[in-house]
C-alpha cells in the first residue's frame, strides 16, 4: 500500500496473457509454491494454482489447442497488494518484454480519512449530481446474517463487461466486521477495475511514471469516468458529458 497523508493506492488484481512462455519462467517470476490443478482454467486445459496467506490466490492456465504455448495468469489482491513497487515493475516489464498483454488490473484508492462517505456518494447519484461515462449504477447492501446488523453498501458504476468499472465501498467497515486488526489502515475505497486496452494502458503508465505522476494519472482516469457537479436530473445531456481524458496508451 503506497501513498501519503490520508490517501493510499493499492494494486488489487493483476491478470495477463503471454503469447508464448515457459510455465517455469512465469512461476519463477511470480514466486510462491504452485501445484497442478485437477481441472482447467478459463478454457486452458492445463492449470496450476498458488495460495498465499488467507486471501491470496494465483491461477495459471496453458495448453490451449489454438496456441499450446500461450500462458494466462490471474493474481488476486492477496498476492499483488503485498508486492513492493520494484517487484511490481519487474513483473510488468517482463510481461511487456515477452509481448504479453495485461488483461485486467484493479487499482484501489483508499481515502483513509473517509472525507467523502459512501452514503454521500449514493445520495449525490440519486440527486442527479453525477457526471459519468457509465450508464449503469447499482447498490448492493451488506449485513450480518446472524444479527441483521448492516455492515455497509457497495456502489457499482459500469458493468462487468465494460473495460472500466468502479466500485465504491467502506473497506474499513468491511474489515472491522471481519475482525481484522489492520482495518484502521483503510477507509472509503474507490476501486477501479480496468480490462483489455484500458488495463494495458494503465499498466504501461504504472511502469513508466514516477509514483506522484502515477497517482495523478489515476485521479485523471477516475474523474474522467465519474465526477460530481452541482447539477440536477433536469440538466441537459450535453452538460453531463465527461471529457475523455485519456484514450489508449499514455505517451
Amino acid at each position: 500500500m503506497n501513498g501519503s497523508g490520508g490517501f493510499t493506492q493499492t494494486i488489487d488484481w493483476l491478470a495477463f496473457t503471454l503469447p508464448k512462455a515457459e510455465v517455469a519462467d512465469v512461476i519463477t517470476l511470480i514466486g510462491g509454491d504452485w501445484f497442478q490443478s485437477e481441472t482447467g482454467f478459463r478454457g486452458y486445459p492445463v492449470a496450476q494454482l498458488m495460495t498465499e496467506g488467507k486471501t491470496g490466490v494465483g491461477k495459471l492456465g496453458t495448453g490451449a489447442p489454438r496456441n499450446p504455448k500461450e500462458v494466462h495468469v490471474d493474481l488476486s489482491a492477496g498476492i499483488v497488494s503485498q508486492w513492493d513497487e520494484a517487484k511490481l515493475k519487474t513483473v510488468l516489464a517482463w510481461i511487456f518484454s515477452q509481448k504479453g498483454h495485461v488483461t485486467r488490473i484493479d487499482v484501489a484508492l483508499d481515502d483513509q480519512e473517509a472525507s467523502v462517505a459512501v452514503e454521500t456518494v449514493r445520495l449525490a447519484v440519486e440527486a442527479g449530481q453525477v457526471v459519468s461515462r457509465s450508464k449503469q449504477f447499482k447498490v448492493i447492501q451488506a449485513s450480518n446474517h446472524r444479527d441483521g446488523v448492516r455492515t455497509g453498501e457497495t456502489l457499482y458504476f459500469g458493468s462487468r463487461e465494460s473495460q472500466t468499472m468502479l466500485r465504491v465501498y467502506d473497506k474499513r467497515l468491511e474489515l472491522q466486521a471481519r475482525g481484522r486488526e489492520d482495518a484502521g489502515l483503510y477507509g472509503v475505497r474507490w476501486e477501479l477495475e480496468f480490462k483489455q486496452d484500458r488495463a494495458q494502458a494503465c499498466a504501461k503508465a504504472l511502469l513508466t511514471l514516477d509514483p506522484e505522476d502515477w497517482r495523478a494519472f489515476l485521479v485523471v482516469a477516475l474523474r474522467s469516468y465519474v465526477d460530481f457537479r452541482e447539477i440536477t436530473k433536469d440538466t441537459e445531456d450535453e452538460d453531463r458529458t465527461v471529457l475523455q481524458c485519456w484514450s489508449g496508451t499514455p505517451s
